[in-house]
């Protein structure tokens, strides 16, 4: 827009207008820090870094760092870390490139799983498909081997192969 009304050196950024009875407009214009020093702007520091959310979530634990900081698509040239810091693929051959870290940040978005294990709209009509009740009576079988219940998991283990025939 322009300069900073108040030092008239920084770029203008916060912009107010106020308005008056008789319908006559004024507008003035600072920067953030003449905005901050007026006492027209604060600001407030997060109590969370969202970044540190973010990566927790998208970057795991700094997954084979440079492995995956080399890795980019000769397509659209997007690295992984560009995918990673933006979430948005550069073309649709990005995820054939990334399907291994790919496949790593779906199973802990889903729990383990890299489908979709969610309910099924009621308007299909349809009870869940055996591929999800596969997934998830062998991730009771898991389970139930993890604590070595092991009549449980021959039960699970039989309904298994029953829905798998």
């Amino acid at each position: 827009m322009g300069l900073c009304e108040r030092c008239k050196k920084a770029q203008a950024t916060f912009h107010l207008t106020n308005i008056k009875p008789s319908g006559e407009k004024e507008e003035r214009h600072f920067c953030e820090r003449c905005a901050v020093e007026a006492g027209l702007l604060q600001i407030q520091k997060p109590s969370v870094n969202l970044n540190d959310i973010i990566e927790s979530f998208v970057g795991g634990a700094k997954e084979s760092g440079s492995a995956l900081s080399n890795l980019v698509c000769e397509e659209c040239g997007i690295s992984y870390v560009e995918f990673r810091n933006h979430g948005l693929f550069g073309c649709p051959r990005d995820y054939d490139v990334f399907k291994e870290p790919l496949a790593k940040l779906l199973e802990r978005a889903h729990d383990g799983a890299t489908h979709h294990t969610g309910k099924t709209p009621k308007s299909l009509g349809t009870a869940r498909t055996t591929q999800q009740d596969i997934h998830r009576l062998k991730r009771q079988l898991a389970e139930a081997v993890a604590a070595e219940d092991y009549e449980r998991a021959a039960e699970l283990r039989d309904r298994i192969r029953e829905l798998e025939e």
